[in-house]
Formats: structure tokens, C-alpha cells, sequence
């Protein structure tokens, strides 16, 4: 039995594919992708009406927590991953800040056991550059790429020395892996809520400054370029961050970085409104911060939008600014979010696809060969005008905390499918 998408708009720029088409998936494969009205589905397969949809590779995020082994509470791998669905995402890449932290091979092999049990998008392990997130010691990089794990990092914290951080891009690269920088300079954010400028100062909240971030960018990229070996900048959120990106890859540094939606749609401002639920970490910036964000999404300097999505209880947002938790999640607002780019024309909708799907998996080795005969069918059906209003309580992650709760956007997916399997969705027609 075959699965037809029929008359779907395809978008893959993997294959330079935009128009319509039919698209027929067989077991966990792609069998064939035809023009319009080329398919002839048998009596036993299912039909996928596509008209006024798009079809498009499945999303990958570069950057999420999914909290398990130890905060099963905030979400776990199955929780997280059925969020990751109902975004269009079919593969996740897993940050190591768990209890215990995945920094061995066998925390590495519990999270994708998780996964399998799941049974839902791949969720990608992302291990540890230093032993329980430290700072002092670097993990047996070999071993955890043995063990599974596509990436390295010590997000949620950076690694603040200068010569380990060199040492584990030099090691990273012999292991075949990539370090995926958390950019802070701890000393300058030490003590601070939210970004500091005219809203820190009207709340009387002690502010985290611009050159936080940037500064550690500036470090990182310098130590690329010492190096040789591939960095990716994580969240960047800064107007002074993107100039550093810049700057670094027209020296021809084998740099990459991401966003995440809340940096090309919000600033500061939200606070005001929204309150702990536009705390993050780096903070949300100024109109300018926000504009170079768009900017560098716009001409290649950000190659990726990932959500850092960070689910908390509700009583880690409680207590005021200052005590609440950073973070907010993202899997299942990302898309509608990264469409007002297209709407804007900030991004040709082939653009932004590339920037959820195809550039992730590039940036991290990824195994992706997009819509076409023999490929993996990792697949999201999309209507790109549907009106949808975010409603948290409904949420498949056990997260909650967004900014966007009761914000009326435009996205919404169909259906998603993971090696043939219809994990999100109808499994008759759209």
C-alpha cells in the first residue's frame, strides 16, 4: 500500500523543487515524485488531497530541551517529540543540560531508546563539551559520537575558558562533530533578568547587556578561525552578533549560526506585556537587535531558525522577573512564526524551508536528501494562509510558557510524516 500526496505546492531546495505535484510514499521511502495529476493510486492506498497546501521536507531543529533523564516533570522525550510533530518537525537534536547531564555514552543511549519508544520524530542526541556541564573537563568526544550523539554542547551554560574552548573545537573536529556555542560572558550577565535598557530600567530589574553575548561570539569565532574547526552560534539575539558572524565569514571562518522566532518577532517590549514569559536567555533585545536578526536571516550570516525550545512548569515562571526561570517553548509556533518572514519578505518561502530543514542538517551532518525517488519519507503538509490563534492549554509539550499565548497567526500542519509513517494528522485526505 502507497501513501499519494496529490497536487501539493513541493517545496525542496535540496532538489530545487517549486510547483505542484504528486508525491507517493512506499514503506519508508519516497517511490516517486511526479507532475500534477501523474499519479494513479491503486484501490489500497490512501490519497492525500494537497491542492492549496505546500509540501515540504521535514523540519529539523538544531536546538531543543526535552528535559528527560531528570525533569520528566517540565517534559520528556515522548512529550517533547509529539510537540515536535505538530510543528512539522521530524527530527530534533536533544541539548545535554539533563539530570544526569548526557555526558556518556550511556545517558546518550537512554534518550534515543526514549525516542524509539516514542516513536514519533528522531529525536537526535546533542552531548556535552565538558563533564556535568562545568566548564573544567571535556567529555571522551569519540565515544558519545559512538554512542549516537550528532553535536556538542554545554548550552544553557558557556564554556568560559578560552583554552579548553580551544582545545574542544580542535578535538570536536577530529571526532567529526560540530560545538554548538552557547555565546556568554558570564561575568557581564551574572545577576541579570532581561535585556538592559529602557525596560530594565523602567522595572527596576538588574538587565543583562548586549555585549554579553556579543562578546563571547567575538571569542568563539576568533577561536574558529585559530582552529579551523566548524563552530555553530547558538540563539544569536544581537544586532553586534550578527556583524561579528558577518565579519568572521567573509574571513572565510567555518562558522554557522541560528535564531529562534522569539528574536526576529519580538523585543524587549513584550516584557512589559507578557511578563516571565518573555524571559529568555540571551534576553530579547531592541527594535535594532530585532531588525539585524531579520537582516542576517535574510542574506545567509544566520543559516538556521532552531526554537530553543525550553518547557517549564508554571511555578518556574512565578515569583517576578528576577526569580523566574529563562526559556520559553517553541516547537509548536515556530512554523507560523518563520511564515511572517515570507509574509513580510523577509524570506522567499523556498528560504525559509531551507532554513528548517535543509541548513540544519547540513550544519550538523545530518543525513537529509529532501523530497525526491528513494528518499527518506520525512515529510510536513502545510496550509500557509490558515488562521490559527496560540492557545498553551492545548499544547502537546508539557511547556506552556510562551510569549505568543492567545496571538492570532498564520500555519498551521496538516499532517506529518516520519519514514512513511503519518505521525501527525489524518491518515485519509488533508
Amino acid at each position: 500500500m502507497a501513501i499519494v500526496i496529490s497536487g501539493a505546492r513541493i517545496v525542496c531546495p535540496a532538489n530545487r523543487l517549486d510547483g505542484e505535484g504528486d508525491v507517493v510514499v512506499e514503506g519508508e521511502r519516497i517511490r516517486e515524485v511526479l507532475p500534477p495529476g501523474e499519479a494513479r493510486p491503486g484501490p489500497a492506498d490512501t490519497v492525500i488531497e494537497g491542492c492549496g497546501l505546500v509540501l515540504a521536507p521535514g523540519f529539523v531543529d538544531l536546538h531543543v530541551h526535552l528535559r528527560e533523564p531528570g525533569f520528566e516533570h517540565k517534559e520528556t522525550v515522548a512529550t517533547g517529540a509529539a510537540a515536535a510533530v505538530r510543528g512539522g518537525f521530524t527530527s530534533v537534536c536533544a541539548m545535554a543540560n539533563t539530570s544526569p547531564v548526557n555526558d556518556s555514552p550511556g545517558v546518550t543511549a537512554f534518550i534515543l531508546s526514549r525516542a524509539r519508544e516514542a516513536g514519533l520524530a528522531r529525536v537526535l542526541p546533542v552531548a556535552a563539551v565538558t563533564r556535568g556541564l562545568a566548564g573544567r573537563e571535556l567529555t571522551d568526544f569519540r565515544a558519545l559520537a559512538a554512542a549516537g550523539a550528532v553535536a556538542l554542547s554545554d548550552d544553557g551554560r558557556p564554556v568560559a575558558d578560552a583554552a579548553l574552548m580551544r582545545r574542544a573545537l580542535s578535538l570536536a573536529s577530529e571526532a567529526g562533530l560540530v560545538i554548538a556555542s552557547h555565546c556568554e560572558e558570564p561575568r557581564l550577565s551574572e545577576g541579570g533578568a532581561i535585556n538592559e535598557g529602557a525596560v530594565s530600567a523602567r522595572l527596576s530589574v538588574r538587565g543583562i547587556p548586549w555585549a554579553a553575548e556579543s562578546v563571547a561570539v567575538a571569542r568563539d569565532a576568533a577561536l574558529c578561525e585559530l582552529t579551523g574547526a566548524r563552530l555553530h552560534v547558538c540563539h544569536v539575539s544581537t544586532a553586534r552578533s550578527v556583524e561579528e558572524i558577518r565579519a568572521a565569514k567573509a574571513r572565510g571562518a567555518p562558522i554557522t549560526a541560528e535564531t529562534a522566532p522569539h528574536y526576529f518577532t519580538l523585543t524587549e517590549n513584550a516584557v512589559l506585556e507578557k511578563g516571565a514569559s518573555a524571559k529568555m536567555n540571551p534576553p530579547l533585545g531592541t527594535e535594532r537587535d530585532r531588525r539585524a536578526v531579520r537582516a542576517g536571516l535574510a542574506d545567509g550570516v544566520i543559516d538556521a531558525i532552531a526554537t530553543d525550545h525550553a518547557p517549564h512548569t508554571a511555578s518556574d515562571k512565578e515569583g517576578g522577573l528576577e526569580a523566574a526561570a529563562f526559556g520559553v517553548v517553541g516547537l509548536e509556533t515556530a512554523l507560523s512564526l518563520g511564515l511572517q518572514l515570507v509574509r513580510d519578505g523577509v524570506l522567499t518561502l523556498p528560504g525559509l524551508v531551507a532554513k528548517m530543514s535543509v541548513n540544519p542538517a547540513r550544519i550538523f551532518g545530518l543525513p537529509h536528501a529532501g523530497i525526491a525517488p528513494g528518499a527518506p519519507a520525512d515529510l510536513v503538509l502545510f496550509d500557509p494562509d490558515q488562521e490559527v490563534t496560540v492557545n498553551a492549554a492545548t499544547f502537546a509539550s508539557k511547556g506552556r510558557n510562551t510569549p505568543f499565548d492567545g496571538m492570532a497567526l498564520r500555519g498551521a500542519v496538516r499532517w506529518t510524516m516520519v519514514a512513511g509513517c503519518i505521525v501527525f494528522g489524518p491518515p485519509g485526505n488533508a
